[in-house]
């Protein structure tokens, strides 16, 4: 099983308002398996551009401090799974606990 992540950063660690990052970590999963991380740059934040830029690159799951209610259900829309509320941590580290389902989800950050 092949699983996309995407996890909105800055310095390298999770940004707590998924519009403010400065890079997506885009995290590979094969059989429960750390394959690569690669960062993107994404396109200048405007509603609703980041939910179609994430789905053009086949994301499945992003892990999320903060995000407005309309991002979610733009990814919701595109099959996405949103997880937000989620505490500053590397990327590889919250996917690792998102596999072994400790992900610590929590209040939305985000507050439009």
């Amino acid at each position: 099983m092949r699983k996309l992540f995407a996890v909105p950063t800055i310095d390298g660690k999770l940004c707590q308002h998924f519009g403010h990052c400065e890079k997506f970590a885009i995290v590979e999963i094969q059989d429960k398996q750390f394959v690569r991380e690669d960062y993107i740059t994404p396109p200048v934040h405007q509603p609703g551009v980041y939910p179609k830029f994430l789905a053009d690159h086949g994301i499945e799951v992003i892990i999320s401090g903060g995000m407005g209610q309309r991002a979610q259900d733009l990814f919701a829309q595109n099959n996405i799974e949103v997880c937000v509320g989620v505490n500053s941590d590397s990327p590889q580290q919250l996917v690792k606990q998102y596999l072994e389902e400790q992900l610590e989800t929590g209040q939305n950050l985000c507050d439009h």
